[in-house]
């Protein structure tokens, strides 16, 4: 891969404490927009998630590259702060504490660097009653509240997969904040810590429908409001060919061009009376399996009824709209989205594939100053290890990565 960054954030040095979801998550998105990122992964290589893990596939972790530090080393706290030194910021996801007692919390790293913005993603927050209990995004997602608004009518509230929590909730607020600190640098000179929540992040994702259930235009009961699927006109519905069809006909004009497609315009009543949403959701629901996903697509061309095919992802990088967009890249014969969004000036691209723990140790030390006899008394005495890529496998001391 090319060793050339681009992006608005070129020339920022991060230091990723490796970790799982949101934290990667998080430095991904700067790695995507130009910082050389520097994950600090585990000697034994751990790290990767699932029974059919592959580096390969560990695109959270795309954009970076490798070191390998033992941190429970007497001289892993050390190897670490050598990279705080200069960097620009650095990114952990342990729970409260943890860093500190491994000897890289944020006083520890401010002490060598005073510029360095420290940024902390958790669950619970840094403090409060529920700042040490264990938990993943259901878990906070339903501390939020925003769980309790997501599900259809008479079910139980539904799990919107990880993205509410771990990632939107989580990693891009965690982003947000360490950019918004880096802006702050430019005037007071000094770093500080970001402490990302992933509860008040997905509070603050629902901010708007708080404003709803208060001011009585949102019912508390889930499925019967006008964007949880309570409404006939914003919904998926299954096609002839058993595939989807979304449809979000919300404003009137938009309404009659959806109900003029579907060729329902006179079985139907007043759009917004929600007694008869049940009724009408199954008018919709009739005359959409009258006909396949895509001729339904093709259908809706030359008007405005707001309907868009459910693709897979398989699909959905073979998209036309998507294909011209160039929306998704192939990295080594893996297919993933690119970096969003798009700059005009400083284009963000995918330039590394996803490392395999201390892929890079000996390169990082090297270029981020460390001298040559101290990068090898580490490797001597084992607080860093040196992954060795083969044709088949790599190995690191002895640990093989499949």
């Amino acid at each position: 891969m090319s060793e050339t960054f681009t992006g608005p954030l070129k020339g920022i040095k991060v230091v990723e404490l490796g970790s799982i979801g949101p934290g990667p998550f998080c430095a991904m998105l700067l790695a995507d927009l130009g910082a050389d990122v520097i994950r600090v992964d585990r000697v034994s290589g751990a790290g990767l998630v699932g029974p059919n893990a592959d580096f390969r596939t560990e695109l959270l972790h795309r954009g970076r590259r490798s070191i390998a530090v033992d941190l429970k080393h007497p001289d892993g706290a050390e190897v670490v702060l050598s990279l705080v030194d200069s960097a620009d910021i650095v990114i952990e996801g342990f729970r409260p504490g943890v860093t500190e007692r491994l000897g890289v919390g944020p006083q520890q790293c401010a002490e060598r660097n005073t510029r360095v913005i420290y940024g902390r993603m958790t669950g619970f927050g840094q403090d409060g009653p529920f700042a040490q209990t264990v938990g993943h995004d259901i878990n906070y997602v339903a501390l939020s509240g925003a769980l309790s608004m997501i599900g259809r009518r008479g079910q139980p509230p539904t799990p919107p997969l990880s993205l509410v929590g771990d990632f939107a909730g989580g990693g891009m607020i965690l982003a947000l904040g360490i950019l918004g600190a880096l802006v702050e640098r430019q005037t007071s000179g000094k770093g500080q810590v970001v402490d990302a929540s992933m509860v008040e992040g997905a509070a603050l994702l629902a901010t708007a429908f708080y404003g709803f259930v208060q001011n009585g235009t949102w019912n508390r009961e889930r499925g019967t409001n006008i964007v949880d699927s309570g409404a006939p006109f914003y919904d998926v519905y299954e096609t002839a060919d058993g595939k989807w069809l979304s449809v979000a006909g919300m404003e009137p004009h938009f309404y009659a061009d959806l109900v003029t497609l579907l060729g329902i315009s006179d079985e139907l009543g007043d759009q917004n009376d929600q007694s008869r949403w049940p009724e009408m959701k199954q008018v919709f629901a009739d005359a959409v399996r009258t006909r396949t996903r895509d001729e339904w697509v093709s259908a809706a061309a030359g008007s405005n009824p707001c309907v868009a095919p459910v693709l897979d992802a398989d699909e959905a990088p073979r998209h036309p709209h998507n294909a011209a967009r160039q929306s998704f890249v192939e990295v080594d014969g893996i297919v993933q989205p690119v970096p969003a969004p798009k700059f005009s000036r400083t284009p963000a691209e995918v330039d590394r594939r996803p490392p395999l723990p201390g892929e890079h140790s000996t390169a990082v030390a090297t270029s981020w100053g460390v001298d040559a006899t101290t990068i090898e008394a580490w490797l001597a005495s084992g607080v860093i290890s040196q992954t060795t890529l083969g044709p088949e496998r790599a190995t690191t001391e002895g640990v093989e990565h499949r």
